[in-house]
C-alpha cells in the first residue's frame, strides 16, 4: 500500500514530533481513519520526502513523528514557467492541476482582452487561495516536494514584458515550425496560453514585440486547456524527463 503524501507548511526535521494542521488533521483522521502506528510521508515544498510515523489521531488532531528525510528527485530538468489567461469555470483549475502533475515550476494566471473571467479584489484573493491548494494538493499525488509557485493575477502585456531569460514560446496557427524546431539554451521557459477566443490581433502583435517564438501544434484547434497541456508534455518529452 503507498504511504499517503501529506503537505505541511512549517519547518520538518528528524526526530522532531508535530500536530498536523487542521485540513491534513481532519484528512488523515477523519476521511482516511489512520491511527496510531500508521505511516504518512510530508514534504514542505523543499524537495525532500519526511517518513513520519503516527503517534496519537482522532478525528480533530494528529501527532506525528519524522522518523527521517529523503531527497526527492522528481523534479524535471526543465524549468517552465505558464502564463495562463483565465479560463471559464472548471477549466482554470484542470489545467493547473494537470501542468503541475507534468512538471510545471511557476504559474501566473493572465487577464486578456478576450478573457471571459472577472475577478478582482476579495473574490481574486480567495480564488488564488483555492488555486494554491489545488496544487499542493497535486503535489501530494504527483510526488513531487518541490511546490511551484503560482502568483498574483496581471494582464497578459505586463507579464510579457517581465524581464527573462527563458525562451518565450507562444501558440500561433499561422507558426513555422512546432516544438522539434526549438533549441533551449538554458533550460528555461516561458509559456503563454490564451483564452478560450483566442489573443487579439493586438495581443499578438504584443507578443513579437517582447520576441516571443510563434509555435504550432499541429492542423487542429485546441481548447486552451488542451493546448496547455499538449504544449507542455511535447516540451517535458524533448527537453525534460518525459
Amino acid at each position: 500500500m503507498r504511504i499517503p503524501r501529506i503537505y505541511q507548511s512549517c519547518t520538518l526535521t528528524t526526530e522532531q514530533t508535530i500536530n498536523l494542521d487542521d485540513d491534513a488533521a481532519a484528512h488523515v483522521g477523519r476521511v482516511m481513519r489512520m491511527v496510531a502506528g500508521d505511516q504518512l510521508s510530508l514534504f514542505n515544498g523543499d524537495g525532500n520526502d519526511y517518513l513520519s510515523e503516527i503517534i496519537q489521531s482522532g478525528k480533530k488532531s494528529v501527532t506525528v513523528k519524522i522518523l527521517s528525510q529523503q531527497e526527492n528527485n522528481s523534479e524535471s530538468p526543465l524549468n517552465i514557467h505558464l502564463g495562463q489567461v483565465i479560463s471559464r469555470g472548471d477549466r482554470m483549475d484542470f489545467t493547473l492541476q494537470k501542468s503541475v502533475e507534468l512538471g510545471v515550476n511557476t504559474i501566473t494566471p493572465l487577464f486578456s482582452e478576450r478573457c471571459g473571467v472577472k475577478l478582482s479584489g476579495e473574490r481574486l484573493t480567495k480564488k488564488i487561495h483555492q488555486w494554491q491548494k489545488i496544487i499542493i494538493s497535486a503535489c501530494e499525488q504527483s510526488g513531487r516536494s518541490t511546490v511551484p509557485q503560482i502568483r498574483p493575477a496581471m494582464q497578459v502585456q505586463d507579464w510579457c514584458s517581465e524581464a527573462t531569460s527563458a525562451l518565450k514560446l507562444n501558440l500561433h496557427p499561422r507558426a513555422n515550425h512546432g516544438i522539434n524546431g526549438l533549441t533551449i539554451d538554458n533550460q528555461k521557459v516561458r509559456l503563454l496560453i490564451g483564452p478560450e477566443g483566442g489573443l487579439s490581433v493586438d495581443e499578438i502583435s504584443m507578443t513579437e514585440q517582447y520576441q516571443f517564438t510563434d509555435i504550432l501544434l499541429g492542423p487542429r484547434v485546441l481548447r486552451t486547456e488542451t493546448a496547455a497541456l499538449t504544449t507542455i508534455s511535447a516540451l517535458q518529452l524533448k527537453f525534460g524527463d518525459l
